[in-house]
């Protein structure tokens, strides 16, 4: 082959993959196309025959190669370069009117401007460019770490292979886009469709077979779903400057990013509250499922003022709206064991489709409410979805009673172990004291390998419920001893599903951050936010095996009842044999790394907050002023260089004054804030 063949060749190349790419930003993200389809296939064919006979020319940018290769193995875990935040919800106009009240007064403006979009009903992802070309996509996991889908998110035709260069010819040398892959309404009519012709499972609504579709191992099946993407924020290398979320919005939408038409500006919260409104009724004609809208404040340097709750960016907010509800009949209570003991009442209803999907159980929380709602076996009730997630009986329809009814009392001792049962002493639950009860075990186990805890795919409730009933497991360690041919023959197991699961238990065993193994334990009260503050405080398992009450209750953010909780757990003999079987089963943990206080605008400085802060929990304003390097105590003394106080101080503020401490009052602690560089 001839240096000028080749030369013409790549020329060629180039310029088809220009005009492909023009054509796909105008069909896909603009929505005007400017040829016809056979037009654009013809195209795509000439690209395809000059790269089959020159393959040494085919680059990944090519929009020939948004299918690759099968997946082998698990996905690979991602860390995000900015953290994937979640939103904190509001239900009603008073609680958007309080946050509104918390940005104006945080921000000590006497007016903000908000972006106001549609919040999708899809898949959170995060992806990287870097020099215009796309590297990386991966899921929103826990905020934090994802899992890369890079493979499969090439398939989606709206997304950009290769950024659109600005008049100058220039791209961000780095660009970190965060979106929604979502499913159409017609594209989820016609998958289910699809999968009905095959005989196979229906999907339940757009969401979960967007997420299903995206976590495919083969990305041919993933292409095939037709999945699409909304970009709704991101960040960008210093050399771009951007004022406005709808600036960065609109400069995404430039360089070949679909985003959301639907972007509307607000000067006050009135005009918020009637998109709001306007949305809750429309959002059912529109050709894609949504669950809310999403209220961001519009400028991004007030959005970085701001900042962030251990949660939640305090610059936005969701909108959720009413639950949907729908009646259906109760044709049996029967009772659920959890892992901590709870026994549950659960309606088992007369299928009924609801917020898209088919729900045919919904709690009864318990005893108490079962009384309070006067419900009975047979009774047609009201049900909705909490929060849009777990469904719940609302109340019962007595008018519709037929005399067939019955009541329903709770049994003596346990479902599933026939031990007793007992009240809880702080509440109206029931609970199972038996800590071998197999249903508390069932339970136990799924949260051990859940996502947030030890992260182990392939082992879900009915692989639990079979290793529980026939003795495989009897605690946590039993799970990282069992043998190929103790899995292999259970119930939906085969050879690649036995061997896959087993690979992962052997990567948990040998390196699992603490953390993450402290929450899956599943001790009463430690959720993942008290699992890291026991693991940064204490630095190993053995120093909080060793630890009192009084010890432990000393770290800011951990109160009386979880300090109780973990003495109790580490002390019982059940935990004491887990945790040496684990040891001799050579268990290794990872530490998370201490963060570096050095050099920031309060390093050295000590803290102690006291009284109700309006603005802000103190847990907020402890976690802004350890980010800034200070240190949070929870005592007064002389050591301490300021004492911050809300309503109700209390003693604290007494002797603060006593010892002649600087004292702020939230107003003056929000101006140090805004004056901290």
């Amino acid at each position: 082959m001839s240096g000028e063949s080749l030369i013409t060749a790549s020329t060629q190349i180039e310029q088809l993959r220009a005009e492909l790419q023009y054509h796909n930003y105008r069909y896909y993200v603009l929505d005007q196309p400017e040829i016809a389809d056979t037009a654009y296939d013809r195209l795509y064919r000439r690209l395809v025959e000059i790269e089959q006979a020159h393959p040494e020319l085919i680059t990944p940018d090519s929009p020939t190669q948004r299918v690759g290769a099968k997946i082998s193995g698990k996905f690979a875990p991602v860390t995000h370069a900015v953290p994937l935040f979640s939103l904190d919800n509001a239900f009603n106009r008073e609680e958007l009117d309080e946050f509104h009240a918390r940005v104006l007064k945080l921000s000590g403006r006497e007016q903000v401007e908000y972006a106001v979009e549609l919040k999708i009903d899809g898949l959170a992802i995060s992806l990287t460019y870097a020099a215009g070309l796309f590297q990386l996509g991966a899921t929103r996991g826990d905020g934090s770490v994802g899992e890369d889908v890079s493979a499969n998110l090439r398939t989606i035709r709206s997304l950009p292979l290769r950024l659109i260069p600005n008049a100058q010819g220039a791209v961000p040398q780095w660009l970190n886009p965060c979106g929604e892959v979502y499913l159409s309404k017609a594209a989820f009519a016609q998958l289910n469709h699809e999968q009905m012709a095959k005989g196979q499972k229906l999907f339940a609504n757009p969401r979960n077979a967007a997420a299903g579709s995206l976590r495919q191992q083969d990305p041919a099946i993933t292409a095939a779903r037709k999945l699409d993407l909304f970009i709704y924020a991101g960040s960008v290398s210093e050399e771009v400057s951007l004022p406005t979320h709808s600036a960065m919005l609109a400069y995404f939408r430039e360089l070949g990013f679909p985003t959301s038409p639907y972007v509307q500006i607000c000067q006050s919260m009135e005009a918020v509250w009637d998109i709001c409104q306007k949305w809750g009724q429309e959002g059912p004609e529109l050709p894609f499922a949504i669950d809310g809208v999403v209220i961001k404040v519009n400028d991004l340097a007030l959005q970085k003022e701001l900042g962030f709750t251990s949660k939640f960016p305090r610059w936005a907010i969701a909108y959720k709206f009413p639950a949907e509800q729908a009646l259906s009949r109760i044709q049996n209570i029967t009772l659920q064991v959890g892992r901590t003991g709870a026994v549950t009442p659960v309606a088992e209803l007369e299928p009924v489709f609801l917020a898209g999907s088919l729900v045919s159980r919904a709690t009864l929380h318990n005893q108490e409410e079962i009384r309070r709602k006067d419900i009975m076996i047979g009774d047609v009730v009201v049900i909705q979805k909490a929060g849009e997630i777990i469904p719940e009986v609302v109340r019962s329809l007595s008018e519709k009673r037929t005399g067939q009814e019955r009541l329903f009392e709770y049994p003596a001792v346990c479902p599933k172990c026939s031990q007793l049962l007992y009240p809880d002493a702080n509440g109206p639950i029931i609970r199972c004291l038996n800590e071998t009860c197999p249903g508390r075990l069932k339970g136990a186990l799924q949260h051990f390998v859940s996502r947030n805890a030890m992260d182990i795919e392939g082992l879900g409730e009915a692989l639990a419920e079979q290793l529980v009933e026939q003795g495989l497991v009897k605690d946590f360690a039993d799970l990282f001893a069992l043998s190929y041919e103790q899995i292999v023959n259970l119930e939906r197991m085969g050879p690649k599903s036995t061997e896959n699961l087993l690979q992962q238990l052997q990567e948990r065993r040998l390196n699992v951050p603490l953390e993450r193994f402290l929450f899956a334990l599943g001790i009463r009260h430690v959720g993942k936010e008290a699992s890291q503050l026991l693991v940064e405080h204490f630095g190993s398992l053995e120093a909080l095996q060793l630890a009192d009450q009084e010890a432990i209750q000393a770290i800011h953010g951990i109160g009386p009842q979880i300090a109780e909780s973990v003495v109790q757990f580490f002390q019982s003999p059940s935990t004491v044999l887990l945790l040496q079987k684990l040891d001799g089963l050579g268990f290794c943990f990872s530490l998370p790394e201490s963060r570096p206080r050095e050099g920031l605008p309060l390093s050295g400085k000590s803290f102690v907050l006291t009284g109700t802060l309006s603005s802000m929990g103190r847990s907020e304003a402890a976690e802004w002023i350890e980010k800034q390097g200070g240190s949070v105590k929870g005592t007064i003394s002389s050591k301490i260089d300021y004492v911050i106080v809300g309503d109700k101080a209390g003693s604290k503020l007494d002797k603060a004054l006593k010892l002649g401490l600087n004292v702020l009052d939230e107003a003056a602690f929000l101006e140090f804030m805004r004056g901290t560089p």
